[in-house]
């Protein structure tokens, strides 16, 4: 570094120094788009049920109900199978699954999502359920009652209040790790009841050593694990099939072998028994004082996971039919089927990546086809109650197994590990901490790094000094193109992200550097602002002393290209008016031209011009 440049830095610093101390989804067509604007006037706009309703064809009957009665084949067994696995009485998922279809279809935007009980909300609902209700099945249902009411009561607010956008503040990386740990979780939970063993408790840890210890003591129920793998085999032979309900095949079958043999009875295997013959009363879930704050964390995080899955499903299949998907309006519906199920003693429910499918294959045309299964449903308690009391629940582990196999997601992290190392290693960490510390914990740190993540990037971003290359349009990086030119006694300095309190002194830094790295003494510094989209209180003074000290040394501080809002946001600081409009330019060329008019004497050709 030159002697020049070394008393600029110098003098810039001291002035800096004393001066700190001083008190100072495809894009939506444009029929969905008028569809959407004509939905959301007046109260209709928060009952999209009653809208398809009033334009309903009387040619989709016949797809609806056929759609129905085909998805109550996919409904039942996985309902039950989905309570059981979150520790409540197989009714409650039944119950969640009537009244939750129920309820979307009135307040629903999706004319063919399916809701109900989820996979990806089993270890959530487990986490709060299992330590709190100690065994009692009514307090295990009140419990997860309870976050039913909870979790839908957060998203009819957010949607009232258009925070739609929220899940998408969650990275790709950071949702892969966060599901791979659901899925990793919920598999290990399912796996005593594969093996016919007592479930030890207490996390991945100890569920994987219990279930060790039990298999390496012989006391497995080979019966039980024959049942079960069996079970798992035909649901994931039949995975992909349209025409195929495997899951009712593979749990008919086992509860039919289990009957046949008299399984429950011979070899200990052990089965769903009756269930209640009725529909429950509405009436409010009933929790301890105790139970307040972590049933209000996991209600919280399911609000978060199941609307995330929501509005994915929802934005897929919006675009798959060129309509436009009502993010708010999702999170209303997904709240009032949440609300209403809790209400009728039903566990959280969320969209099903699935059952969906199930019903657009059997040709539904509307939310009617859910409300035909869940009236089948409805039926089956009341009028068939014992249909399924020889049901194994090592068939329903089967198939949360199934279940939680098709959340991972291996080929997209492949590509991530490719591309970008540390994000990889974000999402593996993630994983580590659902499965380590717990999924309602995981959550929040998955909210916690994904902050992280944003600020590391605002905080840490590429900075340029630009040049112009002969032939080659505008002004660039001069560490890409080391053939750049820079106009003597200027230096155009470009930073690549807002400025904020986190990154204030950094840019002070760099552009610091700059000047000391200018190979002849600088008279103007013009800041390329077009990437700058913000700027804050604490930047807005870094930028006033920052233009003193450089005054001071008799360099001229200006920009280009900075955007209108960001400039408004200088004009309330009292910014503006202080540099001075002449300071700003439109463009980094009149910036330039600027300069070389108000000092005449430099010596410069543009290329341009001599052609």
């Amino acid at each position: 570094m030159g002697d020049h440049a070394q008393g600029v830095y110098g003098v810039i610093s001291g002035i800096m120094g004393s001066m700190n101390e001083a008190p100072h989804p495809a894009a939506p067509s444009v029929s969905g788009r008028v569809e959407r604007k004509a939905q959301a006037v007046g109260w209709a706009r928060w009952l999209p049920g009653l809208q398809t309703l009033r334009h309903y064809e009387i040619a989709w009957l016949r797809h609806d109900v056929v759609a129905g009665l085909v998805l109550t084949a996919v409904l039942v067994p996985v309902g039950i199978a989905y309570a059981v696995a979150s520790g409540v009485p197989a009714a409650g998922g039944l119950y969640a699954t009537v009244f939750g279809l129920l309820a979307y279809a009135l307040f629903g935007p999706s004319r063919v999502l399916v809701l109900g009980p989820d996979s990806s909300l089993v270890a959530l609902v487990l986490g709060v359920v299992l330590p709190l209700s100690a065994g009692d099945p009514q307090r295990a249902i009140s419990l997860a009652a309870m976050l039913a009411v909870v979790s839908g009561t957060l998203c009819i607010l957010a949607g009232t209040l258009r925070l739609g956008f929220v899940t998408e503040l969650l990275s790709k990386p950071i949702r892969h790790g966060y599901l791979n740990g659901i899925a990793l979780t919920v598999l290990v939970s399912q796996l005593p009841a594969l093996f016919g063993v007592p479930a030890a408790g207490g996390g991945l840890l100890n569920e994987g050593m219990g279930l060790v210890e039990a298999v390496l003591s012989g006391t497995a129920n080979l019966a039980a694990l024959a049942i079960g793998i069996g079970t798992l085999t035909v649901v994931q032979l039949f995975k992909r099939s349209r025409r195929v309900p495997g899951v009712l095949v593979a749990v008919a079958a086992a509860t039919l072998v289990v009957a046949l043999m008299d399984l429950a009875t011979r070899a200990g295997v052990s089965v769903l028994g009756s269930l209640p013959q009725a529909l429950p009363s509405m009436s409010l879930p009933s929790i301890r004082s105790g139970d307040v704050v972590p049933v209000m964390l996991g209600g919280l995080a399911i609000a978060l996971v199941s609307f995330a899955d929501t509005s994915v499903l929802s934005r897929s299949f919006a675009a798959r039919d060129g309509a436009a998907a009502d993010p708010n309006q999702e999170m209303v519906g997904l709240g009032a089927a949440n609300l209403v199920a809790g209400f009728f003693q039903g566990i959280p429910v969320s969209a099903s990546a699935s059952r969906t499918p199930v019903a657009m294959a059997a040709g539904a045309r509307t939310q009617l086809a859910g409300v035909v299964g869940a009236l089948a449903v409805a039926a089956l308690l009341v009028l068939a109650p014992d249909l399924l009391v020889s049901l194994p629940t090592t068939a329903l582990a089967a198939v949360v197994i199934a279940s939680a196999l098709s959340l991972f997601e291996i080929a997209d992290l492949r590509r991530i590990y490719r591309i970008q190392r540390w994000e990889f290693w974000l999402s593996i960490a993630c994983l580590v901490g659902v499965a380590v510390l717990g999924a309602i914990q995981g959550i929040a740190l998955a909210i916690v790094m994904a902050v992280i993540e944003f600020l590391w990037d605002a905080w840490r971003p590429h900075a340029a000094v630009l040049g112009r290359v002969d032939g080659v349009k505008g002004y660039h990086d001069i560490t890409r193109y080391p053939d750049a030119r820079i106009v003597p006694g200027l230096v155009l300095f470009r930073w690549d992200a807002p400025l904020f309190f986190a990154n204030a002194e950094l840019f002070r830094d760099r552009v610091l550097d700059a000047v000391t790295a200018s190979p002849t003494p600088v008279r103007w510094l013009v800041v390329g602002a077009e990437p700058i989209t913000s700027v804050d209180v604490t930047s807005a003074d870094m930028l006033d002393e920052l233009d003193a000290a450089l005054s001071a040394v008799g360099i001229r501080l200006c920009f280009a290209e900075m955007k209108d809002p960001v400039k408004d946001k200088l004009k309330r600081f009292g910014l503006f008016s202080r540099l001075g409009e002449g300071r700003f330019f439109a463009t980094m060329g009149e910036a330039v031209s600027g300069y070389l008019n108000a000092n005449t004497g430099v010596q410069w050709i543009d290329w341009e011009e001599l052609g």
